[in-house]
């Protein structure tokens, strides 16, 4: 097996050990692919190669779907990651509005893990509304609940 496989192989454990330990009703999608709800977001959490000494941890929660994604939107959006500590918002393929934020999953410790998660809830949770007030759209977490949810069901 591969140094990076392995180390693939280890950091996935790791993240599933900390999932059982933190938020017990994840779901796990495949090896990597998991995701959970803190609070009314729902947070993803994707482990992938990264380079050959380490694997990263993304976090990341669906804000808003079906917005209008104009200039002042976008502006307003680079501005506030400015102000952000860790993570930045993002758009999907599809104009979706994310937060995210990734670590590197080596050494990645349980506090790290747990922090990381609660605070891409937060965000997820302070600012969802501000964007649907300021350029329509719906909920991230109501489209990535029920997707879990049909996801879980076929399972």
């Amino acid at each position: 097996m591969e140094e990076n496989e392995q180390l693939m192989e280890e950091v996935c454990e790791k993240v599933r050990g900390f999932l059982q330990e933190v938020y017990p009703d994840f779901v796990e999608f495949q090896p990597g692919q998991y995701t959970m709800q803190e609070g009314s977001a729902t947070i993803s959490v994707t482990v992938r190669p990264w380079h050959e000494n380490d694997i990263a941890v993304e976090f990341t929660s669906q804000l808003v779907s079906g917005a209008d994604i104009t200039s002042d939107l976008m502006k307003w959006l680079l501005e506030t990651n400015v102000d952000l500590h860790f993570g930045a918002f993002g758009l999907l393929f599809d104009g979706t509005i994310v937060y995210s934020q990734t670590l590197p999953g080596s050494d990645l410790s349980r506090q790290e893990f747990e922090s990381t998660a609660r605070t891409v809830a937060a965000i997820a949770d302070h600012y969802d509304d501000e964007i649907v007030a300021m350029a329509g759209g719906s909920l991230g977490n109501n489209a990535a609940s029920a997707a879990v949810e049909e996801m879980t069901d076929a399972a």
